[in-house]
């Protein structure tokens, strides 16, 4: 992705975010940077943002690779506060469709050599928080992370199951 800013600081963000590709593509500039008095731009590291399916507030940390990625992808196309971050390369829309996002992922996908059809924009969505509840077990971080209502849509999300639980609990020595 060497020089396409665009993507790189979606997939990034998408990764970071945990917001669901709906969320993801609407994202305005201001959403994650700061324009100083100075003419600078300052990424930020935590961002809030409403989630249109839930209404939910979710506030997700912003890494330093991904920083410097939005960063760059402001610069190239010379975006302000109230342009959304993600627009299609052609055209004018407000934003990048969902079905775009949809197919950029797949293509991705196929480029490394997996199969499109195991993976989408969820999955993205899906990855940090996967890793996060693999090596914690803590559920309710997870389920603040994706912004869910109930700690059993959380689980279900995750696919864990009561061998799951079953394993966690062996692992735990009191």
């Amino acid at each position: 992705m060497l020089g396409n800013h665009r993507d790189l600081a979606m997939f990034c963000l998408a990764i970071d975010s945990k917001l669901r590709a709906s969320d993801l593509v609407r994202l305005a500039v201001l959403d994650v940077a700061e324009f100083m008095s100075d003419g600078d731009i300052r990424i930020k590291t935590r961002a809030r943002v409403v989630q249109k399916k839930t209404g939910t507030e979710v506030i997700f940390e912003i890494s330093h690779d991904t920083q410097a990625s939005i960063k760059a992808r402001i610069a190239q196309c010379e975006k302000l506060e109230f342009d959304r971050l993600f627009t299609p390369l052609r055209g004018r829309p407000l934003h990048l469709s969902m079905r775009q996002y949809e197919r950029l992922v797949k293509d991705r996908v196929q480029l490394c050599g997996l199969n499109p059809t195991k993976y989408g924009t969820h999955s993205l969505r899906r990855t940090k928080v996967a890793l996060l509840y693999k090596q914690t077990g803590n559920l309710r971080a997870a389920q603040l992370l994706l912004g869910h209502r109930s700690i059993e849509n959380t689980a279900r999300y995750l696919g864990i199951e009561q061998d799951d639980a079953l394993t966690m609990s062996e692992r735990l020595r009191l």
